[in-house]
């Protein structure tokens, strides 16, 4: 695997990693703390920076993973 590609393959496993993380302990702005032009959907505490430490080290371990099974020569993408 190349640098580019192992670039590329991080950054699509993290992507889905962080959309499956998004919704892990969401909760609704209560009716009372709604502002005149808040939306009642929207999260009350996101906690965005967790959110992403987590799915960056997720990512990292199923990455790793990807690695060494294309490495190993287990999954062959070559023809």
């Amino acid at each position: 695997m190349g640098f580019w590609t192992g670039v590329a393959t991080y950054a699509i496993i993290w992507w889905l990693v962080i959309f499956m993380v998004l919704p892990w302990g969401v909760r609704r702005i209560d009716t009372e703390d709604l502002g005149e032009m808040d939306d009642p959907g929207a999260p009350q505490n996101p906690r965005m920076v967790l959110k992403v430490a987590i799915a960056t080290g997720i990512s990292a371990v199923v990455f790793g993973l990807v690695y060494l099974v294309i490495t190993s020569g287990v999954i062959s993408f070559r023809a």
